[in-house]
C-alpha cells in the first residue's frame, strides 16, 4: 500500500461577493479535486483544536496525525529541525521574518517576496552585526529564517506579522519576560537594514525593501514519535517552507529538495509533482506541501488565489493521479492545514474540507459533486479532531 498526502496551504476561504458568492475553491476550475470529491470520503475537519492559534505549525500538525494539544512546543522549533539546527533543551528559536515596515505599519510580511539569495546576503550581515552572545541567526527561503536564543527565555508573548498586515506594528510588539531583548533586535536590524546594499538595489528596481527583522513563533524542541515507530511506514515531505519539511524531520520523513520552488505563485509544480511520484516508488508515504495558496489568501489577492488553487489542481494533482494509475494499492488524503480567507489576510480556526480516497473506490459509482467547503459540508461528514485522519483512516490496515 502506498499513501499519499496532498496539502495545499490555507486553500479554504469564505464566500466572496465578486465570485457570485462562491469561495476560490469553489470558483475555480478543479477537475482532478472535483474527481476526487465524487469517489472519496468528502467532510469537514476541524485542524485546529480549541486554544490552540491557527498557524499552519497546528494544522500541519494535525494533518500528519499528531495532536497539537500534545506535541505542539511553538512554531520555530520545527523550522529548525528542518533546517538541521541543533536545539539544546534550554534553548529557544524564533522565526526571523524580513519585514517591510513604512509609516509604523506592516506594509509587507515577505519584504516583496524577497529572494532567498538576498536575504541570505541579509541575513549573514544580521549575524555578523548582531549575533554572538548566545544569538545565532541562520538563513533559510525568501522572508522566512530563524533565530536561535541559546538558553534564552520562551514565555513572551509574540504576533505573527502576517496577522497585522497594513496595521500600526507598536501594539504588537514582543512583550513579557524576555521582550525587551527581542525589541532591541529588532529595533537594531531597522539601522543596518536601512543602509544595506540589498535594499538599495531592491528600491532601485522598483522592489518593497526588507526595513526591519520581526521575531515571533518561539519555542523549545518538540518530541514526536516517528510514523515508522507508529505504523512502520517510511517516507518523504516534499515543501518548499522550512515548517512543513521541520515536521517531516520530526515525523521521521526524508526531505526532498526539489530545483526552482518558491512557496508562491513561480513555484516549480511540475517538479514537485515528478518527484513525489519518484519518491513514492521508493517509499510507503509521500506527503507535498504547496505554499501558494496560502500566500495569496494572505494578500487578499481573490484572482491570484484562484490562480493559485488552478495551478494546484493542473499541475501537481493531475500528473499524480495520471501517475497513480500505474500504482494498483494506494490511499490519498487532501486536506488544507487551515483557512486563509482573502477578506481576513490571515489564518482562520474554521474547519475545513477533507478528501480521502482509495484505489477501490475509483471502482465505483461515482457522486456528482465537486471539492469544496460547502460541498464537503453538505456531505454532513465532520471529523472533530483532524489529527485522527491518518490513524484511524489513511494508515489503517
Amino acid at each position: 500500500m502506498k499513501y499519499i498526502i496532498l496539502q495545499p496551504d490555507g486553500v479554504a476561504d469564505w464566500p466572496i461577493a465578486e465570485l457570485g458568492d462562491r469561495t476560490p475553491l469553489e470558483y475555480g476550475h478543479t477537475p482532478n479535486m472535483d474527481y476526487l470529491a465524487c469517489y472519496g470520503m468528502l467532510g469537514m475537519t476541524h485542524t485546529i483544536p480549541e486554544g490552540c492559534p491557527p498557524g499552519s505549525d497546528v494544522g500541519t500538525m494535525s494533518i500528519l496525525g499528531y495532536d497539537p494539544r500534545r506535541y505542539h512546543t511553538g512554531r520555530s522549533p520545527i523550522e529548525a529541525a528542518s533546517m538541521g539546527v541543533e536545539l539544546r533543551p534550554d534553548d529557544v528559536a524564533f522565526r526571523c521574518n524580513l519585514v517591510c515596515i513604512e509609516g509604523g505599519a506592516m506594509c509587507d510580511f515577505t519584504a516583496g517576496h524577497i529572494s532567498t539569495d538576498e536575504a541570505a546576503k541579509i541575513i549573514r550581515d544580521l549575524q555578523r552585526e548582531l549575533g554572538g552572545d548566545g544569538f545565532e541567526f541562520y538563513p533559510g527561503v525568501s522572508y522566512r529564517h530563524l533565530l536561535v536564543w541559546r538558553g534564552g527565555k520562551v514565555s513572551m508573548g509574540t504576533t505573527p506579522p502576517h496577522d497585522i498586515t497594513d496595521r500600526p506594528v507598536a501594539g504588537y510588539l514582543p512583550d513579557g519576560d524576555g521582550a525587551d531583548v527581542l525589541r532591541r533586535l529588532m529595533a537594531a536590524s531597522q539601522e543596518i537594514l536601512a543602509q544595506h546594499a540589498v535594499n538599495r538595489a531592491r528600491r532601485e528596481r522598483g522592489q518593497r525593501p526588507a526595513t526591519s527583522i520581526w521575531l515571533w513563533g518561539q519555542g523549545k524542541r518538540p518530541a514526536l514519535p516517528t510514523l515508522r515507530d507508529r505504523f512502520g511506514i517510511n517516507g518523504s515531505v516534499i515543501s518548499a517552507v522550512d515548517l512543513v519539511n521541520g515536521l517531516g524531520v520530526l515525523a521521521g520523513l526524508e526531505v526532498i529538495r526539489v530545483p526552482g520552488v518558491t512557496g508562491f505563485l513561480d513555484t516549480n509544480y511540475q517538479g514537485k509533482a515528478a518527484y513525489a511520484l519518484r519518491a513514492l516508488a521508493a517509499k510507503d508515504l509521500v506527503f507535498v506541501h504547496v505554499e501558494a495558496t496560502d500566500e495569496t489568501g494572505h494578500m487578499g489577492d481573490v484572482q491570484k488565489k484562484i490562480q493559485a488553487v488552478e495551478d494546484f489542481d493542473s499541475k501537481v494533482l493531475a500528473p499524480i493521479l495520471e501517475g497513480l494509475r500505474e500504482i494498483p494499492e494506494w490511499r490519498l488524503l487532501m486536506m488544507p492545514d487551515h483557512a486563509t480567507p482573502c477578506a481576513l489576510k490571515t489564518h482562520s480556526a474554521d474547519p475545513v474540507p477533507f478528501v480521502l480516497v482509495d484505489a477501490q473506490d475509483l471502482k465505483r459509482q461515482g457522486d456528482r459533486r465537486a471539492y469544496g467547503e460547502r460541498a464537503a459540508a453538505a456531505t454532513g461528514v465532520v471529523v472533530a479532531e483532524a489529527h485522527t485522519l491518518l490513524p484511524d483512516y489513511l494508515v489503517k490496515t
